[in-house]
């Protein structure tokens, strides 16, 4: 399988802190795969994906893109990046409608490519009712499924995903992981995190463990699970980071 991004040596540490958010981590990413990070709160998970969409800048180490084995720059291949924040990217006052028409033209899709873009996706997404009604009158699950459109409006060839369902009722986290999984089907990379380990154990292909700014397991979910003579996802991540709460004030 070709490589899609290669993370090498990547190192963060905010401005006025003393610790590292990330410490040396190295890792390829594969074109067409599911890729899962996983962690403790406060692991370096969402930092590790705000660098790799260029959302923030490294301290050090570098990271390479390619398109059909051929390295291409940030410039090149921003274009084929979808991000879909866990914070809610969207603007209330404004319809679900209105809310994809402006992410569009930051893509500079045409206005009939926007709106074909769109009834095809509320449709998929069961929005097509209330695509006209205002965000701050949508559930939670409606935003989340909202800002996922969001996301993929412009056919990213790569999505990044940061607790895509965090929050959502089992309906809509269907809906989700249906939509993701018939993405992946269609070609499009996927990296992802989640709380949800028993859904991420059915959804990644591969994963990488991270605590403490550091890669400490990266393999298929399976030979990990058997290295580490653990049950699921879930005692894998006990078993590799300890019980000890990771609560930050």
């Amino acid at each position: 399988m070709q490589t899609l991004i290669s993370i090498e040596g990547l190192t963060k540490r905010y401005p006025k802190s003393d610790e590292f958010s990330l410490k040396g981590v190295s890792l390829s990413i594969r074109q067409g795969e599911r890729f899962g990070i996983f962690g403790p709160n406060g692991a370096g998970k969402t930092t590790l994906i705000s660098i790799l969409c260029q959302i923030l800048t490294a301290t050090e180490g570098r990271v390479r893109y390619f398109i059909k084995d051929r390295e291409v720059s940030f410039s090149d291949i921003k274009q084929h990046i979808g991000f879909v924040p866990q914070d809610l990217a969207l603007y209330e006052g404004l319809t679900a409608f209105q809310n994809v028409e402006y992410f569009g033209a930051l893509f500079n899709l045409s206005a009939k490519r926007i709106r074909e873009r769109a009834a095809h996706l509320f449709d998929l997404l069961g929005l097509s009712q209330v695509a006209n009604k205002p965000v701050k009158t949508f559930s939670g699950g409606m935003k989340r499924r909202l800002n996922l459109i969001v996301g993929v409006m412009h056919e990213p060839g790569v999505l990044f995903l940061d607790e895509p369902t965090v929050g959502v009722d089992i309906q809509s986290r269907t809906a989700i992981l249906d939509f993701l999984n018939a993405l992946n089907r269609e070609g499009t990379s996927i990296v992802y995190t989640s709380h949800h380990l028993d859904e991420a154990e059915r959804f990644c292909d591969r994963i990488a463990v991270i605590d403490r700014g550091q890669i400490i397991a990266l393999d298929e979910i399976g030979p990990l699970l058997r290295q580490h003579a653990a049950a699921d996802l879930t005692q894998l991540l006990i078993k590799l980071t300890g019980k000890e709460f990771r609560d930050h004030v």
